[in-house]
């Protein structure tokens, strides 16, 4: 049975049998890192374990400071969450109305002095507009592609859109049942969402009442709603608010006019809100009340609910039928 060698720098198994003066070459003295180099001394094999050396016992002179001391010294600063905002009650729609401080822009005034120029070379002389529908006339309502064909198709249902079209963050669609839409023709071809009469001829006294696109987009103080209606008179034109509604009147192009009321989404703060006049388009610059985002411009009508008190009662009468 041959045995293991535990000779500094031997490491090899002999047979103790065979173990000779001379058959192990290791190293008699302390290893310093040098094991695997060849024994300097020849003697007998070994197969009892060498005793480890005593390591010196070391001692630590440090002495023992508090622990206030040992913390660094610099001034703390303690950070606190901000206080969430209160939500701003929504005030009365009944609120006085004010009218909103408007800015007309060069470019405007410049638009509206040619077109005064090219009113004052034209004839003053009108052609009276005659009374008849002409075969083929388009419908005025929006969303209806139906044509005038005779007073025997005049009593068909018209299917249109009472509302105006909006066009929003690339999408199209109509403020009355709001089906979007990303494509224009698309749009264009949405069935109607209201049946009434056909609109042949506008019997508007003075100025016609037209609907006209309009646009809106927020950052985090300010809602901002672009009506795209060029040449605006000024003089003509009122935007009147309180924290809560929008009363827009719009003369544009001569006798055009867009009138549009809208109970806003959010609560605005009228003192800083302003109008900007330009001559593509009209801006109304609403400063919010509060800092949020609005999910839309106007707020929804509220949805009729049935309370389970009408449910209660409605039960109870039919008990009472029934006795």
């Amino acid at each position: 049975m041959s045995l293991l060698c535990y000779n500094k720098g031997c490491g090899q198994r002999f047979d103790p049998d065979k173990n000779t003066d001379d058959g192990c070459t290791y190293h008699p003295g302390v290893p310093v890192f040098h094991d695997a180099l060849k024994g300097c001394t020849k003697g007998r094999h070994c197969n009892e374990k060498p005793v480890e050396p005593v390591k010196p016992e070391v001692k630590v002179t440090v002495e023992r400071r508090p622990l206030e001391d040992l913390k660094p010294k610099f001034d703390e600063y303690v950070i606190q969450a901000p206080k969430p905002l209160e939500s701003v009650q929504r005030p009365s729609a009944d609120e006085p109305m004010v009218r909103l401080q408007q800015r007309v822009s060069p470019s405007l005034r410049q638009a509206l002095e040619k077109l005064r120029l090219a009113e004052n070379n034209q004839s003053g002389v009108k052609e009276e507009e005659n009374e008849e529908i002409k075969i083929g006339t388009a419908c005025k309502n929006g969303g209806c592609d139906k044509t005038f064909a005779g007073s025997d198709h005049d009593q068909e249902a018209c299917c249109h859109h009472p509302g105006v079209p909006i066009f929003h963050e690339g999408m199209k669609y109509w403020s009355c049942c709001r089906r979007k839409t990303s494509d224009f023709d698309s749009f264009l071809s949405q069935e109607g969402c209201t049946k009434g009469q056909h609109l042949w001829k506008r019997n508007d006294a003075g100025k016609k009442v037209v609907p006209c696109r309009f646009d809106w987009h927020q950052t985090a103080g300010q809602v901002m709603m672009s009506i795209y209606a060029k040449n605006a008179v000024p003089e003509l034109c009122s935007v009147e608010a309180n924290s809560t509604t929008l009363n827009i009147r719009i003369i544009f192009e001569g006798e055009k006019e867009f009138s549009q009321q809208i109970s806003l989404w959010g609560v605005i703060d009228v003192s800083k809100s302003l109008i900007n006049m330009m001559a593509t388009k009209t801006e109304i610059a609403m400063k919010k009340a509060e800092p949020m985002m609005w999910a839309r411009l106007d707020l929804p009508p509220p949805t009729p609910q049935t309370t389970n008190q009408n449910k209660d009662s409605a039960v109870e009468n039919g008990v009472a039928a029934d006795a």
